[in-house]
């Protein structure tokens, strides 16, 4: 597992010669509603272990909380089931939000 920084993510986003990461957002449905980056995909923490199937274990995936520590969980999870292509955004939405884009609502 990866840790990714918000600059760094926000570079591979930027990117259009490299393929997209799955944004895999693990954060609750109404943290999911108050802010959130285009194109992630709502899976909160809890169900994970059911909800496994429907995550691709050969693509990019980056984990994404509120400050990075749900993330880096479910990231390590994810790792010993086996994805060997995880990140965990350091810092979380809140540092995306302080460093990359200062128009995200902040909670």
């Amino acid at each position: 597992m990866k840790q990714l920084t918000p600059a760094e993510l926000r570079a591979w986003l930027a990117d259009d010669g490299k393929a997209k990461p799955v944004l895999l957002d693990v954060r609750e449905p109404w943290e999911f509603q108050t802010c959130r980056l285009e194109e992630s995909l709502l899976i909160p923490m809890r169900e994970i272990p059911a909800r496994i199937g429907e995550l691709d274990l050969d693509a990019d995936t980056v984990v994404i909380c509120h400050h990075g520590m749900r993330s880096m969980q479910v990231a390590y999870f994810l790792h010993r089931q086996g994805f060997a292509r995880v990140h965990n955004l350091a810092g979380g939405l809140d540092a995306w939000a302080r460093t990359v884009d200062s128009g995200m609502r902040v909670y």
